[in-house]
């Protein structure tokens, strides 16, 4: 297969708001050893895109400069030692950056193929959300089925697929979210209950919804403010898992009594600085335990958008405007 000496890509010639985004011409990517080169087809906008964007997400060491972290498209080369693809093959995978561009390459450890049934729009959804979800709810914090899961920001990217999957696996599920079409959206998922944070207090619809027990697991990407209604909404043993803090990372005035009476673990992570082999490890288990269910129909990505590559702007705008159910998506070709 020939490929072309340059590409488009979406170029941020320094931070700021979505208008500082612009198509350029540029090389192709380099592919490492190990890597495979996506030529891509979609791509999916996600929150840290944004961050860094602003200039408030620092790249890891290695990364590529482009935005993005999801790709679905074909692969068109192979690296020294890539296995596990051929060229041809249609994949999604979880990139380190550069998936804002017509190619993209990426760790064939961190690619997927795409489900049986998929388009490139429904692949480009998956990667970062999954790779999220399965990493800290079940890898980190151990959600079982029979055990009771509460999700903030149901309706978001993340929120959409820890409900579903959380619901699959067998768990009882209860989200937050910020309007009444945003909880009912979360219900019609699998919440058992959705709780509009702007109306009622989480804690105590979750305790009531319980029996005065709690919720085993918690997914936060609040931060701070949510911390002590949090802890104060955990069963015994019960664990809390933090992967953002949109609304602050500062705790005011907490008091840690709660933590050590109920044995509670509190636990956070990032996904883009784990390691290739933690990222190879997460892939595995959404080969073995998600895609079946993707496959099945029992889970399936939420798309609110899918928008041409030349609008990436407008999608960021999207983005930040907040009242998207799920994912959005830009499509390339």
């Amino acid at each position: 297969m020939t490929l072309p000496t340059e590409m488009t890509y979406v170029d941020l010639p320094g931070p700021g708001g979505p208008e500082n985004m612009v198509l350029a011409r540029g090389a192709m990517p380099e592919v490492r050893t190990g890597d495979i080169l996506v030529r891509v087809e979609a791509f999916g906008i996600n929150r840290p895109d944004v961050l860094q964007r602003k200039g408030d997400y620092p790249l890891p060491a290695g990364a590529s400069p482009i935005l993005g972290l999801e790709v679905a498209g074909e692969v068109v080369a192979l690296g020294h030692g890539a296995s596990g693809f051929s060229i041809g093959d249609r994949v999604c995978a979880l990139a380190n950056g550069g998936a804002y561009a017509e190619y993209c390459a990426v760790p064939a450890t961190q690619a997927l193929l795409w489900p049986k049934g998929y388009d490139a729009v429904k692949a480009a959804a998956l990667p970062e959300t999954f790779f999220t979800v399965w990493a800290n709810v079940f890898d980190m914090a151990g959600l079982k089925s029979g055990e009771t899961f509460l999700v903030h920001g149901g309706s978001s990217g993340i929120g959409t697929t820890a409900i579903q999957l959380a619901k699959a696996l067998g768990a009882e599920v209860f989200a937050t979210a910020g309007s009444a079409a945003k909880c009912k959206a979360c219900e019609a998922l699998g919440a058992k209950r959705a709780i509009n944070y702007r109306e009622e207090d989480f804690r105590a619809v979750v305790l009531e919804e319980t029996g005065g027990r709690g919720a085993d697991v918690i997914l936060d990407m609040v931060g701070g403010p949510y911390f002590e209604r949090n802890i104060g909404s955990l069963a015994k043993d019960g664990r809390l898992s933090i992967i953002a803090f949109l609304g602050g990372a500062r705790v005011e005035g907490g008091n840690i009594a709660p933590i050590l009476m109920k044995r509670l673990r509190i636990m956070g992570s990032l996904l883009r600085p784990r390691t290739a082999a933690e990222k190879q490890a997460i892939r595995d288990g959404l080969a073995a335990r998600v895609w079946p269910l993707l496959e099945g129909g029992e889970v399936a990505p939420v798309v609110q958008a899918v928008l041409p590559f030349e609008e990436i702007s407008d999608a960021h705008r999207l983005m930040e405007q907040g009242d998207h159910i799920g994912k959005i998506v830009m499509r390339i070709g």
